[in-house]
């Protein structure tokens, strides 16, 4: 393969492209930009390749917590009871453990996050675009993140407690930490969008180079385990900051 075809080829995955739209009356009344903004493309919403698969992905979870939740026993639990209950717990007791026990309400909900980008980083193997190749889909994910870490601080601390976090641990930091609101969650975004799109790039790379066994084995590593790493890096980084955001005084 050209140098060309290969450039092609490596911008071809990576543009999100529009799968349909919905249409939106009084679209045609907005300026370009607005339009741009807020994903409007030929008079109706643009629903790209990233939320349709998230959908997909989505449905397989929902269809998979279906058929693993069914029959489940107090007494006497079979196999695919003890190993779902196994995975639960182990997820359970790093979060447990990275947040020192606090925030216990929100072990289910990074637990989810954790689930839904291993899948989405995986799902590459099955023919599908992985959305986490969307900017705009790993951003959301970092805003969703962000929020919930100034969330949890303001529940644990109140709004005093919150407030002061920004002047800690002098005030002369306060522009910083404001600023952090801001560079916590590009992080994140960067981080995991810059990762997956890194080892997209080093595939296609060796498939052009060596085209024979060598992309099945390190397909092993950049589309199987390097995507549940970033998945936990994420999840790690966001229970990190969780954790900081909801130390009180007294701790």
């Amino acid at each position: 393969m050209s140098l060309d075809a290969l450039v092609e080829e490596i911008n071809e995955q990576l543009d999100c492209k529009t799968v349909f739209t919905i249409p939106c009356p009084g679209a045609d009344k907005l300026s370009a930009s607005a339009q741009k903004i807020i994903g409007i493309e030929n008079g109706g919403f643009a629903i790209k390749e990233s939320v349709v698969v998230t959908w997909i992905i989505m449905a397989v979870l929902v269809l998979l917590a279906i058929i693993l939740v069914r029959n489940l026993k107090v007494e006497n639990p079979g196999k695919k009871q003890l190993a779902l209950e196994s995975f639960v717990k182990f997820f359970y007791d790093f979060f447990d453990n990275t947040l020192e026990g606090k925030g216990k309400e929100y072990y289910y909900y990074l637990m989810t996050v954790i689930i839904y980008i291993g899948f989405a980083n995986i799902i590459g193997i099955f023919g599908f675009k992985p959305p986490t190749k969307d900017l705009s889909a790993t951003a959301a994910l970092s805003i969703m993140s962000i929020f919930l870490i100034q969330i949890s601080g303001f529940r644990a601390r109140r709004f005093k407690g919150w407030a002061h976090s920004f002047l800690e641990p002098m005030p002369i930091l306060l522009p910083i930490n404001i600023m952090e609101l801001g560079i916590k969650p590009l992080s994140l975004c960067m981080r995991l969008f810059g990762n997956v799109l890194g080892s997209f790039i080093i595939m296609e790379l060796v498939k052009a180079v060596v085209p024979a066994v060598l992309p099945i084995t390190l397909s092993l590593y950049f589309d199987i385990f390097d995507g549940f790493i970033q998945a936990y890096v994420f999840v790690f980084l966001t229970a990190l900051f969780m954790g900081e955001a909801m130390e009180t005084e007294e701790e």
